[in-house]
């Protein structure tokens, strides 16, 4: 009798415990179910989008794009950049880590590496391998970037069961997003080759779902005539199509519509073109939407992260210029783009399952000598004279040139080891040049690494300076040019101020947990990141600054 109540009492037990781990099971399941979080995080980064492309381009756009994200989400209209440079790394990183290259290290596109004494890029990553191409484009992966994105918190709260996907034609605006445990992160290899490639950090091979997208003819169905996508006679917002400030294609003697890009491949890189087309974001689309299949993502109640950059706007502006018929098209295109893949989402994922942001990595300058031409102060800066009588002042002052290691990214790194040997005080020389670089034409304004480490600014160019001031990575004295002087072509625009035509830039929320509305608060490039995690209830990234917008959540 006894064997059989201990028999009895033991099958209860099992039975007890058994169905107790199928109701935590269940109660996680439903836990999880319930919850308000999104099957997908979409952030999207548009390379060189100035606020006023919102606006400027407003009447041409569809019903399913812009105007969506504006109608149904929420616009942040006084989004800005809060740190210098504004270039395309630092722009993606600061994004997505919260952050700014005070404390997440990108600190340009490039720059010189005080310890390797070299010129590194963002992404750039010797000891990892190729994958999909031959060349060593594909060696690449996050490693300089020093903290965590929201992918990574994400990945990291779900036990790495949420997945995340980085796409962008340039390598840096697909890698520095994505983190540094995405699943996978793609960009495109022009010139002969046409694919899209990734690197060893992430896998060793291509999954099948990129070798099918390889294989097919989606990107060389893109050499056809780029013609304006409406009547060019009713771009009105901006400027005449034939006139002296675009660069244009090699072989095609004035840089105006129609463009036949089967016939201008061969002079102009093969696939590299269509980067520096609008058809470069439509070949974007395409590749995201295969991703999104192909990964599965938000197919389950764990939030995935897909991080997609569109990076043939900034090919555009820089060769065309922000005021270009050119740029507007490529707009009013990406406008449909992003249309077919916000109706792809609602059939995939499921409409009001996803949720989305948009921003850019950085604005851009109208072209100075288009500014110039309306009477508006602007100009071009003489690097090569600036450095002649740089380097006659060293001399003459030191009694050599090699006080000095490095000058670029507008900053000037010192050979500390021969101002050692020199005998002279740091401090002293500091001051020096910075007295003598402020002397020259111009030149706005000049601070030293001192200045950065010792003075708390919280307004101003100053503050935007520090924001982006690394002190292990970046130089010992910063120099700040004019208003509206650069560096470059006489055709075409850039980049990598602190002014507003740098700093302000669209943020558009919408989707599951997105409130509609809008507001003229500013709000800053580092908020971003922290939003996301909040509507996620994870983690923020591990060195964000920015605060959560809770007026954007619903």
């Amino acid at each position: 009798m006894k064997k059989i109540t201990l028999i009895f009492s033991v099958c209860f037990a099992l039975i007890s415990c058994n169905a107790q781990k199928e109701s935590t099971k269940s109660n996680y399941e439903t836990s999880i179910s319930q919850t308000k979080n999104p099957k997908l995080v979409v952030g999207i980064v548009v390379d060189q989008m100035r606020y006023d492309y919102l606006t400027r381009f407003y009447s041409k756009y569809g019903d399913g794009g812009f105007k969506r994200m504006i109608r149904e989400g929420f616009n942040c209209k006084n989004n800005h950049f809060n740190y210098v440079p504004t270039y395309t790394g630092p722009g993606h990183a600061s994004v997505f880590t919260g952050t700014t290259p005070k404390y997440h290290g990108v600190i340009s596109n490039n720059w010189y590496d005080k310890v390797q004494k070299e010129v590194v890029y963002c992404a750039g990553d010797n000891s990892v391998k190729s994958v999909g191409t031959e060349s060593a484009a594909g060696q690449m992966s996050p490693h300089r970037m020093l903290t965590t994105s929201f992918a990574d918190e994400n990945r990291l709260f779900t036990q790495m069961r949420g997945k995340t996907i980085g796409i962008a034609i340039k390598d840096r605006g697909a890698i520095l997003p994505a983190g540094h445990t995405a699943d996978g992160a793609y960009w495109f290899q022009g010139k002969d080759e046409g694919v899209w490639i990734t690197s060893s950090f992430y896998r060793n091979d291509l999954p099948k779902w990129v070798n099918d997208f390889n294989s097919s003819d989606v990107a060389e169905s893109y050499f056809k005539d780029w013609n304006t996508f409406y009547d060019i006679n009713t771009y009105n917002e901006s400027g005449s199509d034939d006139n002296k400030f675009e660069r244009g294609f090699k072989g095609k003697e004035k840089a105006t519509f129609p463009y036949d890009l089967a016939k201008l491949k061969d002079e102009n890189g093969g696939f590299d073109l269509l980067k520096t087309t609008a058809y470069g974001n439509s070949l974007t689309t395409d590749f995201a939407i295969a991703a999104v299949k192909g990964e599965d993502l938000g197919e389950d109640t764990v939030t995935d992260v897909l991080t997609l950059s569109y990076s043939s706007t900034d090919y555009v502006g820089h060769n065309f210029g922000v005021n270009s018929k050119e740029v507007e098209d490529t707009y009013i295109r990406l406008d449909k783009d992003l249309e077919r893949f916000f109706q792809f989402l609602d059939t995939k994922v499921g409409a009001g399952e996803y949720t989305v942001f948009l921003t850019a990595d950085h604005g851009a300058v109208n072209v100075p000598a288009y500014l110039q031409s309306v009477n508006i102060p602007a100009g071009y800066l003489d690097y090569n004279s600036r450095k002649k009588k740089f380097v006659a002042f060293l001399e003459e002052k030191y009694g050599t040139k090699e006080v000095v290691e490095n000058v670029s990214n507008n900053q000037i790194f010192f050979n500390k080891t021969k101002i050692k040997e020199l005998n002279l005080n740091l401090h002293e020389v500091e001051q020096d040049l910075v007295d003598e670089q402020i002397s020259y034409d111009n030149i706005a304004k000049v601070y030293t690494a001192t200045t950065m480490n010792s003075t708390n600014f919280t307004t101003g160019i100053e503050a935007l300076l520090q924001n982006g001031f690394n002190q292990k990575r970046s130089g010992d004295v910063i120099v700040l040019d004019d208003i509206a002087h650069i560096a470059y072509s006489r055709t075409g625009s850039t980049h990598g101020s602190g002014l507003n035509y740098d700093t302000h830039v669209p943020l558009l929320f919408f989707g599951k947990g997105i409130k509609q509305g809008e507001t003229l608060q500013k709000t800053v490039i580092p908020d971003i990141a922290p939003t996301i995690s909040a509507l996620l209830g994870i983690s923020f990234p591990n060195g964000a600054t920015g605060m959560p917008l809770g007026f954007v959540l619903d």
